[in-house]
């Protein structure tokens, strides 16, 4: 399985990058090789930390603590951490004692692909605390959803569907529903394409088959 975004979505791949000087940016490749690096990001705080400065695009710890409710030590401690790993960078040519955090890349790949058992153990745990992350911003959203305008409450939704469909048909809807969540996700990284009245919005995309049960049989064609 393949968990990519910030921002994270399942599928083949998240939210693209940052604008300006670098357009598409990549994690560096110690992130994408290192089960120590995937273990980063199997801590609850670090996810919303990397939450806000997607959405303020930098940060200081002071600020994050301030959003987040969290002191500032601590808040300074995990970014250095997420910094070690090469999540984040600080945000160049800024004067004063505190710097201002910025994302390296707003694509985050949680796979495990040639890590062996160490960086697959380490995958699970980081998906494990995304998901939790993940969960705990959609129930915060579900108990304000009452105070939203008319036009925003009523189109916001949560679906789950079954079906019974061939791997090739499990791939195409796949590709499909990837293409439909990744359809705005520009903006986020590039402010000036926002449109006038635009309010950030969350896709949560999930792709799975069902195991097989024990003593079952497959459907037959």
């Amino acid at each position: 399985m393949r968990i990519e975004g910030d921002q994270v979505a399942a599928g083949e791949a998240g939210a693209e990058g940052r604008p300006a000087e670098s357009g598409a940016v990549e994690r560096p490749a110690e992130s994408r090789t290192s089960a120590l690096a995937l273990r980063a990001l199997a801590h609850p705080l670090r996810w919303k930390l990397i939450d806000v400065l997607g959405r303020e695009g930098s940060a200081t710890a002071t600020r994050c603590a301030e959003v987040l409710a969290e002191s500032v030590a601590s808040c300074g401690y995990h970014l250095g951490i997420l910094a070690k790993y090469g999540y984040i960078e600080l945000l160049p040519g800024q004067a004063g004692r505190e710097k201002p955090w910025r994302l390296a890349s707003y694509r985050q790949d949680l796979s495990a692909e040639g890590l062996g058992i160490e960086g697959e153990l380490a995958a699970e745990a980081a998906i494990a605390v995304f998901l939790d992350h993940e969960f705990a911003r959609t129930r915060e959203r579900l108990r304000t959803r009452t105070v939203e305008p008319p036009e925003w409450r009523e189109r916001s939704r949560m679906l789950g569907a079954s079906m019974w469909v061939t791997a090739e048909e499990f791939s195409e809807l796949s590709d499909q529903l990837v293409e439909l969540a990744q359809r705005y996700t520009d903006r986020f990284a590039e402010p000036g394409k926002r449109p006038p009245g635009g309010r950030e919005a969350r896709v949560f995309l999930s792709i799975s088959v069902a195991p097989e049960l024990g003593g079952s049989k497959r459907q037959e064609g």
